[in-house]
């Protein structure tokens, strides 16, 4: 059984910037998988090459978009203290100007450090997100190079001193600093709203048992208040480490994964599929699947979506058949069963590359209900990939987006995609690029 140090650095490792490139040898299917069409005709963009100074390095979180089409994100290391950085990308003619619009400053700086998840637009133009440490008080546990502190929820708004266009930097405030006990420690995942405005995200580490939570944040006169709504129990069918953040049904109820957890005899679980349901100002928490570490996956990073008639779709980062027997991840529905529960179903395995390295990330949904992702060690040059899964004939077709080789075009992809009003997407990718330290990355179809 792997230790909870073992089991998060595997990600890391897997990211490492010791890499292998080389041609995929075999090509095989899924059963609910047709066909493999070659890549669609599009283009594929380099939009930035991040240099780890002050521009920041490192993106592991995703975009988010404006209703203009300008871009937003976070680096995990670079920036004025290396504690990563906030950014805005805007078109300028045919090109893109980046701007740094915050830098983190750690513990010193009582700031939040090394940002994981993408941030939330709000409805007035500003901004939302976490910081896996930083903040106070130090001693929680961190990953990688990051600073110590057990975490944050940060605000970013365009400083009065000019307008958002400006190059001064935004204003951050600190909305919560987690302390590492019953409020939680590591956010990750992006965050969500309510239509009251209250804020909602998962805590990897921290809670009763120190295995996450589930927490909500509240406006409460100039501040805001810290509601646990489910502290996750480290080896039960409950799970654990849930990383992917939430997200809301039409009926108000919570969806999302954890890393661990269930009832899978090895590795400490292999995650669940959870639902939290609200009951007066409690919340009833309910496993609606657990992984078994088989053709199913495990070890799902990211979250769940939810289309338009209540049906989940997500992925794990191994597990499935072939790769190296740890599996190459895999894409999963949960679709409402007759009489009351979930019916699982794997739509998609990835099994293009000799390492395992799925998708790292929540998937995507156009309004044709295709879905879009990223994986971050598989493809044809096994150093990730951007994939599209079209519903077809009652099964789905994969297609390669974009194979990255590890260059110029960037390495290692742990990003959502995002999509403007013209169809394009957008992503990160960890590494790789000019400086190796990743790039931001366009597909025009």
């Amino acid at each position: 059984m792997h230790g909870e140090k073992q089991i998060c650095n595997s990600l890391f490792h897997i990211i490492s910037r010791t890499r292998t490139v080389a041609l995929a040898m075999t090509i095989l299917f899924a059963l609910t998988i047709i066909a493999t069409p070659a890549a669609q005709a599009q283009t594929f963009t380099v939009i930035h090459n991040f240099t780890g100074g002050g521009d920041g390095g490192e993106p592991f979180a995703g975009l988010t978009i404006d209703a203009a089409g300008n871009l937003y994100g976070t680096t995990y290391i670079g920036g004025a203290h290396n504690a990563g950085t906030a950014f805005e990308l805007r078109h300028a003619g045919s090109g893109w100007v980046l701007t740094p619009i915050h830098t983190f400053g750690g513990v010193s700086r009582n700031d939040g450090s090394c940002p994981w998840g993408r941030m939330l637009l709000a409805q007035d133009g500003t901004l939302y997100g976490t910081t896996t440490g930083g903040g106070q008080p130090a001693g929680c546990f961190v990953s990688n190079n990051c600073d110590t502190g057990c975490g944050t929820v940060f605000h970013l708004a365009p400083s009065p001193a000019g307008p958002k266009a400006a190059v001064a930097p935004w204003d951050e405030t600190v909305v919560h600093r987690f302390t590492g006990g019953s409020d939680g420690s590591s956010p990750s995942g992006a965050l969500i709203f309510d239509p009251s405005g209250d804020i909602y995200g998962t805590t990897e580490f921290g809670g009763s048992t120190n295995s996450g939570t589930v927490y909500k944040l509240m406006p409460s006169g100039s501040g805001w208040t810290e509601n646990i709504l489910h502290n996750f129990i480290y080896l039960t069918e409950d799970g654990a480490w849930p990383i992917g953040g939430v997200t809301f049904d039409h009926a108000g109820n919570l969806y999302g994964t954890t890393l661990i957890g269930g009832d899978c005899s090895e590795y400490g679980g292999c995650g669940v599929v959870f639902q939290l349901s609200p009951s007066g100002p409690s919340w009833i928490a309910q496993t609606l699947y657990a992984f078994n570490g088989g053709s199913d996956g495990l070890y799902s990073y990211g979250g769940v979506i939810i289309d338009q008639s209540g049906n989940l779709y997500g992925t794990t980062s191994l597990g499935g058949s072939g790769c190296d027997g740890y599996g190459c991840g895999t894409v999963f529905d949960l679709t409402s069963a007759d009489g009351g529960g979930w019916n699982f179903n794997t739509i998609y395995t990835f099994l293009q590359g000799a390492a395992p390295g799925g998708p790292g990330d929540t998937l995507a949904m156009d309004a044709a209900g295709n879905l879009y992702g990223t994986t971050y060690w598989d493809g044809a040059y096994f150093a990730g990939s951007v994939f599209k899964l079209t519903p077809s004939a009652g099964g789905w077709t994969y297609t390669s987006l974009h194979d990255f080789t590890g260059g110029s075009d960037g390495y290692g992809p742990i990003s959502n995609v995002v999509f403007d009003a013209n169809g394009n997407l957008y992503g990160t990718t960890t590494q790789g690029g000019a400086y190796n330290y990743g790039v931001v990355w366009q597909i025009t179809p």
